[in-house]
């Protein structure tokens, strides 16, 4: 997890490993993490993101247990190879991504038809 690969922004209201979970998650589904890359050690992970250890090592146990990241005894953390995993998580992040768009878009009048159209209006004007 190199420097000018992964950058961690922080939002006050929300606990900070929460928001560690979901950035690292996006890492990996967007794949500025790579399956299989070794993950830098807790401690530098936390003098990286400037954040408590303990809070890294929660962040990272919860990601653990989603199986985005594994644990090998003696050689540290690794994010998975399981493609299907990824891709999994992956298409969860664009459907929520995707529920709040069409929230958004019916709060100022936008019908899911309308909201559509208008999409596929800025894909064409690109």
């Amino acid at each position: 997890m190199r420097g000018d690969k992964v950058t961690f922004v922080f939002d006050n209201n929300i606990p900070i490993y929460v928001q560690l979970v979901e950035q690292i998650k996006i890492h990996i589904i967007s794949g500025r993490l790579s399956p299989g890359e070794r993950l830098p050690s807790v401690r530098d992970l936390a003098l990286q993101t400037k954040v408590n250890p303990n809070t890294m090592q929660k962040a990272l146990s919860e990601l653990e247990q989603t199986g985005l990241i594994f644990t090998e005894r003696t050689n540290g953390k690794f994010v998975t190879t399981d493609e299907s995993l990824i891709n999994k998580y992956k298409k969860e992040y664009a459907y929520k991504l995707s529920q709040n768009f069409f929230v958004s878009m019916k709060n100022i009048g936008f019908d899911n038809f309308e909201a559509i159209k208008y999409l596929k209006e800025m894909v064409d004007d690109n």
